[in-house]
């Protein structure tokens, strides 16, 4: 008994941490890029209650101009804030004193209340009149889900914020799926085994807005022990995760851009690793023009990444092993420079 609630203790825990919410200027200025590969497709938002995620909302006042074929969101049971922003007595499938997961689905979203236009209103009111559009779901709405996996099936993207507690396992669901998606992730997720293998295997790339700072709106009693980390606004809770980036198997022109090389190798700037055959290079833009071996970038490297400019060769991180692609000559993993441990680097070679 002690054992099993441990257990639950620790799953509420987890899922406490992964209660944020993103922001809608964070999506807008993301999903402007690839407007044109959502026409005729199911978007999917599985990790998304539909009354507080701007995800919903943005898919749901542009369905008509992305020209979707169907929005799909599902709500996780026990959310904090369901019900917050649309009462659910209101919603048309659902139990008034509802607070348990549910799905709603969106085939059409036409000018509903004869106003002219086509927007939230109209999306407010098509779930406030027909009941069709939402209904309540046997289990928990986990990604993980044996409903939610079918639901994933229908999808052709999918686009959220998934838990980052769980992100190697949402990234292996989506790829065993063969999935399209854009999801945001922490910086050192590039550094997990797993992802890095699907980044190095040209499986998965890094999407636009990486830059900057971005708040997450949380539960007012979200613990957040660093002051520089949380601001409360208008009586909203928000909290800065540290470098949050977009990862994406969807096209980008940006990963066709070329780095602009202009600095030359000299042996006296540019330090060999003491246990592997590779040159240190600090920043992206140190990267030398005319060096044809490996070399040890920032992860960094990963948002300015060519495919057809570079080869990622491996990974150098702390204890991480079996992703370096050449051997280390000492035994230690981690990328080590005058007996110093360095950072992270990722293994690179000009094409």
């Amino acid at each position: 008994m002690a054992k099993s609630l441990n257990l639950g203790l620790n799953k509420a825990g987890k899922a406490k941490k992964d209660e944020f919410y993103t922001q809608l200027v964070d999506i807008e200025k993301e999903l402007k890029h690839y407007k044109d590969q959502f026409r005729g497709k199911v978007v999917l938002c599985n990790c998304d209650d539909p009354f507080e995620s701007n995800f919903f909302k943005y898919f749901a006042t542009k369905f008509n101009e992305l020209g979707l074929k169907k929005l799909i969101a599902v709500s996780y049971v026990n959310s904090p804030i369901v019900g917050g922003e649309l009462p659910l007595f209101k919603v048309e499938g659902l139990k008034p004193s509802c607070k348990e997961p549910f799905k709603i689905e969106i085939v059409e979203v036409p000018d509903t209340n004869g106003d002219g236009a086509k927007n939230l209103d109209d999306v407010v009111f098509l779930l406030t009149h027909k009941k069709e559009n939402t209904t309540p779901l046997r289990g928990d709405g986990d990604f993980r889900s044996e409903e939610s996996i079918e639901l994933l099936e229908q999808a052709d993207i999918v686009v959220t914020n998934p838990p980052f507690s769980l992100f190697r396992e949402y990234v292996a669901q989506l790829m065993k799926y063969n999935k399209r998606f854009l999801i945001l992730g922490d910086q050192n997720a590039i550094t997990y085994k797993e992802i890095f293998g699907y980044i190095k295997e040209n499986k998965l790339w890094l999407g636009y807005d990486n830059g900057g700072t971005k708040w997450f709106k949380v539960p007012m009693d979200y613990d957040i022990p660093t002051e520089t980390r949380k601001k409360i606004k208008s009586g909203v809770k928000y909290f800065s995760f540290g470098k949050i980036l977009w990862f994406t198997n969807l096209d980008t022109t940006k990963r066709q851009e070329n780095i602009v090389l202009y600095k030359k190798h000299a042996p006296d700037e540019y330090s060999k690793y003491d246990n592997y055959d590779a040159i240190n290079v600090n920043k992206v833009s140190d990267i030398p023009m005319d060096y044809d071996g490996v070399m040890g970038v920032p992860i960094t490297f990963v948002d300015k990444y060519n495919p057809k400019q570079f080869e990622i060769v491996g990974l150098i991180a702390g204890n991480i092993r079996g992703l370096a692609g050449i051997l280390s000559t000492s035994g230690k993993d981690g990328p080590y420079m005058n007996g110093k441990l360095k950072y992270g680097r990722i293994l690179i070679r000009k094409k």
